[in-house]
């Protein structure tokens, strides 16, 4: 059985200049998996956009090329987060379409308990960025420096500098994510009610944006509680969402 359709295509990135070619792509993806990772191990405060691009085996240009500040590099990072647990919630429903409520409800929960677990950066940064730090714009702390954005630019794409330093500043970059509950609430309204049978009316989306809201407060919770998601709180977390968007959802 093929995948409950998402509510919408892949969400738009937040890039200076999406890539075109495949080596393009494939750049930019190392460059959003070694900002995963270097998340996990210094924190969003001392992450640089030059230390991801050294972990990327990238030129520092490349990281330029799609990321004004590291704020839009997190930001892109956190819209495909989400679409990948769109993907997974979605696989999950297709693979067992005899769910009632309850276990479509489970499917939701797991799948964003098991990317906290096991996806690289994603306890940090989920479908959102951190909070501004002090003395940092909500898209940067000013100071990169835009440069040529042709993919051919000195014979390979991405290899010209664009900034020469930590290349944290704004610029250029449409990086933020906005209200990403809101977000996720969208994505998650619509699989749910495609695969139940229901329509997704606003009634069912502004229970599912409580339900989120609610949702990601507790599992930051049992996260805060236990590295690996404190059983009883996430127990907790699945019990009243049940009892809260079970009615709605039959």
């Amino acid at each position: 059985m093929d995948p409950v359709p998402q509510t919408r295509p892949q969400t738009a990135p937040a890039l200076r200049r999406a890539p075109v070619q495949q080596r393009s792509a494939e750049r930019l993806a190392r460059i959003l998996d070694a900002c995963a990772v270097l998340l996990d191990e210094t924190g969003y405060e001392r992450l640089s956009t030059r230390a991801v691009a050294v972990r990327a085996g990238v030129p520092i240009g490349s990281v330029y090329r799609f990321f004004g500040n590291k704020r839009a590099m997190v930001a892109a990072l956190a819209l495909r987060n989400l679409d990948r647990y769109a993907e997974r919630v979605s696989e999950r429903l297709a693979a067992t379409p005899l769910l009632d409520a309850h276990g479509a409800i489970d499917g939701v929960l797991d799948e964003f308990i098991a990317m906290k677990r096991t996806v690289p950066g994603f306890a940090l940064v989920d479908f959102g960025v951190p909070a501004a730090l002090p003395g940092e714009a909500s898209d940067g702390s000013p100071g990169s420096t835009p440069g040529n954005t042709s993919d051919e630019a000195s014979g390979a794409e991405g290899d010209t500098a664009i900034g020469d330093g930590e290349g944290d500043g704004e610029g250029g970059s449409r990086g933020e994510v906005e209200d990403p509950n809101r977000l996720v609430a969208e994505r998650i309204c619509g699989l749910l009610a495609t695969h139940l049978g229901r329509p997704a009316d606003e009634e069912l989306h502004r229970k599912v944006l409580v339900g989120v809201e609610t949702a990601d407060a507790l599992v930051r919770l049992a996260f805060r509680a236990d590295p690996a998601g404190d059983p009883a709180l996430v127990d907790e977390t699945r019990l009243l969402l049940h009892a809260y968007l079970g009615p709605s959802l039959s």
